[in-house]
């Protein structure tokens, strides 16, 4: 296949860049108007990360910034609206911040990384240390914003950092004669690593103080944009605010202009000569719905075609697990009672849960009631609406294979932590494949099988099944130190699932899994036999010298297993 000559943006935040460059950019410039026909004094979108808000409040700002190249937006489809770009294309001061790198180990560290982001936005507009309009004492409030001291760093004190986009805004004001935009991309970040390192309480107390001076008490403000996962109105942030408007995730206004929806999908597909991979990219990395619209997550789309591109791949892949720690799955999963792993268990093998969504959290409620943890899920994209809400209790799915192995990963790690408060027992486990004691194996995998969350869903690929059990086994496996435990190891003439050399009593044990369609164990198990003595999975253990080896062909189905020895 050609390329062609537009790169796909990979990574790609900064809307200049994206138009100068040359990027493929699917269009979202209609969210200007629908903005501007909407506006509030205070505009907050929430959506999970990795959905394009960064990019688009980069699009608000060299639109409405003074000086905009106008070229930046010709052939978009903002272009078209006349009336509206000589209104308002170049005519305002825009002051844009990221919260998003704000996360500080303490509550000091943090306000240091805040006065650099401040700062460095500031030093955009150094032609107000000269300006005429100003008089001596704003100068030097503005002069104050971007002094750095001896140690490189910007020098501001904290009542001067909670006082700096206020500052900042009646300077350009006075300067121009014209009122300024605000946008703050992320504006919920530091609140969130303040609440994992211990400081919630001061970030929070900081935060109202300078949101309140920026967004409430300030004259010179023309609107304001901000975005972030989560809505955090009750932490009394935005008290007071007027004119105050929220767009989430069940909203209908610019739900199109976050994510990609099918049409641009297939465009990008056909541009690219992907085509062929609609169906999988549809199956990986569609299914979140807002306002009642499909959206597929563009992060994952762009990366897919990327590696398309370049023939790493051709099975869609899990980029989005590696964009965050993915903490909040494995939060929930701890604090899971029975019922919770129960619902978990459903939502993985394709079924639906019914649970009341709290739109407005505070992070302590994050941990105060279970039911908030569903919430917090369905704002950051680990879950999804299936139809409409039902007088305020929502049918809630997991929205795709991508995120539905995200899960089975956490799974994983919970289970083998949980395996490992039993040493004795784990011990004893393992120590029965070196024993050639098929009973034992059977009835250990078995119990270790009730204690997990297991994988049925008839739409997921037989393939990724037995990667289920199989991770399982490798995980209780872990914590034998004398073993040497290799995973899709060649050998032989193909690549076996478990290998083991067990050391000095020179026993190698061969695994191969299979996933008993409808329970059909012996099935399964005469499958993997075969496929070891066919393949001679054997030949690397018997060239590493082992002297007794073990072939093990073990069938699994939802949480029971058969295991058959040779």
């Amino acid at each position: 296949m050609a390329y062609k000559t537009k790169k796909l943006p990979m990574g790609i935040e900064n809307f200049r860049e994206m138009r100068i460059q040359q990027f493929y950019y699917i269009d979202k410039t209609g969210m200007i108007r629908e903005l501007l026909e909407n506006i509030g004094k205070v505009n907050l979108f929430t959506r999970p990360r990795r959905f394009g808000k960064t990019l688009n409040m980069s699009m608000l700002k060299y639109f409405f910034e003074m000086g905009t190249d106008a070229a930046l937006f010709e052939g978009l489809e903002i272009a078209r609206e006349r009336a509206l770009c000589e209104e308002y294309m170049g005519k305002f001061p825009v002051i844009s911040v990221s919260l998003k790198d704000v996360s500080g180990r303490c509550f000091d560290e943090a306000l240091e990384m805040l006065r650099g982001v401040i700062g460095k936005e500031a030093l955009r507009f150094q032609f107000l240390m000269q300006s005429d309009v100003l008089t001596e004492i704003e100068r030097s409030q503005y002069g104050a914003l971007v002094h750095i001291n001896d140690h490189g760093e910007y020098a501001m004190s904290n009542q001067i950092l909670a006082d700096s986009l206020s500052i900042l805004s009646q300077s350009l004001q006075k300067h121009y004669g014209k009122n300024v935009i605000l946008l703050i991309d992320e504006y919920d970040v530091p609140l969130d690593k303040a609440y994992q390192s211990g400081y919630y309480d001061k970030m929070v107390d900081f935060i109202r103080r300078m949101f309140g001076r920026a967004l409430k008490t300030n004259d010179s403000l023309q609107f304001a944009v901000l975005t972030g996962c989560l809505r955090i109105s009750r932490e009394s942030i935005f008290t007071g605010l007027n004119n105050f408007k929220v767009y989430t995730i069940s909203d209908m206004l610019c739900n199109e202009y976050f994510g990609f929806m099918d049409g641009e999908i297939q465009e990008l597909l056909s541009y690219y000569g992907f085509t062929g991979q609609y169906d999988a990219i549809r199956e990986w990395y569609d299914g979140y719905q807002f306002g009642g619209l499909h959206i597929y997550c563009p992060w994952d789309v762009v990366n897919y075609c990327a590696d398309l591109r370049s023939g790493n791949t051709k099975r869609p892949q899990n980029y989005w697990v590696n964009t965050s720690s993915n903490d909040i799955i494995r939060r929930f999963i701890d604090r899971a009672d029975a019922s919770a792993k129960e619902e978990i268990e459903l939502l993985i093998n394709g079924g639906s849960i019914q649970k009341e969504i709290h739109q407005e959290l505070t992070y302590r409620d994050l941990d105060s009631d279970l039911d908030n943890l569903w919430s917090l899920l369905f704002t950051t994209g680990y879950l999804t609406q299936e139809g409409d809400d039902d007088e305020g209790i929502s049918k809630l799915i997991i929205p795709n294979e991508e995120i539905r192995w995200i899960y089975v990963r956490q799974i994983r790690k919970w289970f083998r932590d949980e395996t490992r408060k039993d040493l004795r027992k784990l011990e004893n486990f393992c120590r029965a494949f070196q024993e050639n004691n098929v009973a034992a194996i059977e009835e250990g995998f078995t119990s270790y099988l009730k204690n997990t969350i297991s994988i049925r869903d008839t739409s997921v690929r037989r393939d990724m099944k037995e990667n289920f059990y199989h991770g399982i086994l490798l995980g209780l496996f872990g914590n034998m130190s004398d073993w040497k435990v290799k995973s899709n190891v060649e050998s032989g003439d193909g690549y076996s699932d478990i290998i083991i050399e067990c050391g000095e009593p020179e026993i190698g044990i061969v695994i191969e899994l299979k996933y008993a369609e409808n329970a059909a164990f012996d099935e399964g198990c005469r499958e993997a036999m075969r496929q070891i003595k066919e393949k001679h999975y054997e030949e690397i253990l018997i060239d590493d010298g082992m002297k007794t080896i073990y072939r093990y062909g073990i069938a699994c189905y939802k949480k029971r297993c058969k295991v058959v020895s040779e």
